[in-house]
């Protein structure tokens, strides 16, 4: 089947070169058993690709299913895709087939595979590799024959590098990658689209179809469509039910369109719970990243303070004042280094041929309490700007909301 014939069975406008790369390697893919991942923003249409795999196999006559992984409770997961027995938990009333089970023999599409757990990460991979599965609570080994297709808009392999994914399911998934553009890479494309879109409205409601003018289209192309296909179908409703004028200009349009920018990043479900999840992964990996930096940074200058200190001559005029001190500090405080901990760095006094007393250290891990640490910079950042929160977060990292909960919770006084 060539390429224009799978556009129009499938209703896939657009011939960006990008978007015709991602359908020819699906159509030479649908023929085999190989596994696949699709990536691609929100809206961009995977999964209309999981189905012309599916409908171009030898599989198209047996079942198909498309699971949102990020739609099902951690807790049932693995029930829905694997089945359970009675009584293996709480509400298990009755024996129950899972989704790799009833799809024996045909295709399951698995999509927003990024948020699937762990365990179930491991059950999957099972799957793939040895066609076998258990249901929950059951002993027994069954085996499947299930093609499975997967569908991300995460990168993945930067999900394997911080734990959340892993490693050999990424690899066993990915034998076949399909990335699908954005809307934003496919310009010339947005105008056949929305027209196709309009047409169809006018056709459902009744209506004449919706008309723009030269300046409405430059606007309609230059807009970045962080909702991909999916946003500009929702835009194309709206116009067709809402506009009293079916000839739109620039002015009108951007009525329709939002007005916030939007970012890139991938957004957790669940609203202001999500945000504040957002906010302190980021959070998180600031304040790890600042300590590392610490104490990288510390270990630097101990290392020149103790080169410093069996070769004076390094430090100049200063090097017997600087040799004194460090006595003097040495022997007044039980040999530890001034501003270090009993667990940092100790100076224990030996001899060279000289005769001049020289110190080594001896490195020990310094205890990183995340805690204390998050406490002792918020601290330093008030005094830094006089006690302005704003200012304080800037330099931190982090917003004036979460400096403002940090400060409850460390019980600091301003």
């Amino acid at each position: 089947m060539d390429l224009q014939s799978i556009k129009n069975r499938f209703a896939i406008i657009g011939n960006a070169p990008a978007l015709n790369h991602a359908l020819n390697i699906a159509t030479q893919v649908a023929n085999t058993d190989l596994s696949v991942l699709i990536n691609g923003e929100s809206g961009v249409g995977k999964e209309v690709f999981s189905q012309i795999i599916h409908a171009l196999s030898a599989r198209k006559h047996n079942p198909f299913i498309a699971v949102n992984c990020g739609a099902i409770p951690e807790g049932t997961i693995d029930s829905e895709l694997f089945g359970h027995e009675k009584g293996s938990f709480t509400g298990a009333m009755d024996s129950r087939k899972g989704y790799f089970e009833t799809v024996n023999g045909g295709t399951i599409f698995l999509d927003e595979i990024g948020e699937m757990p762990l365990g179930t990460q491991a059950r999957l991979l099972r799957v793939l590799e040895a066609g076998e599965y258990i249901r929950v609570g059951s002993s027994k080994v069954q085996k499947t024959d299930v093609r499975v297709i997967a569908a991300t808009n995460k990168e993945l392999i930067e999900f394997t590098q911080t734990g959340r994914f892993r490693e050999d399911l990424y690899y066993r998934l990915n034998t076949v990658p399909i990335r699908v553009p954005s809307l934003r890479d496919r310009k010339d494309d947005i105008p056949l689209l929305f027209r196709k879109f309009v047409a169809d409205f006018a056709d459902k409601y009744k209506a004449p179809p919706v008309q723009l003018d030269e300046e409405a289209k430059n606007v309609l192309i230059n807009y970045t469509w962080p909702g991909n296909v999916r946003e500009l179908k929702n835009i194309a409703e709206q116009i067709s039910v809402l506009s009293q004028n079916k000839n739109i200009n620039a002015a009108q349009l951007k009525s329709f369109l939002p007005e916030h920018n939007y970012s890139r990043l991938p957004v957790l479900a669940g609203g202001a719970n999500a945000v504040s999840q957002t906010e302190f992964a980021n959070e998180r990996e600031i304040l790890y990243k600042l300590f590392f930096d610490m104490k990288k940074d510390v270990n630097e200058l101990k290392k020149m303070f103790f080169d410093l200190l069996q070769n004076p001559n390094l430090a100049g005029n200063h090097a017997p004042v600087f040799a004194d001190e460090l006595k003097e500090y040495n022997n007044s405080n039980n040999n530890v280094l001034p501003g270090s901990t009993s667990q940092s760095v100790i100076l224990h006094p030996a001899n060279n041929s000289n005769g001049n007393d020289i110190h080594h250290h001896e490195d020990v891990e310094e205890s990183l309490s995340i805690m204390d640490k998050e406490k002792e910079l918020i601290i330093k950042a008030l005094k830094k700007h006089k006690g302005k929160r704003k200012d304080a977060s800037l330099d931190l990292g982090i917003s004036e909301r979460t400096l403002y909960r940090k400060l409850k919770e460390y019980d600091i006084e301003e």
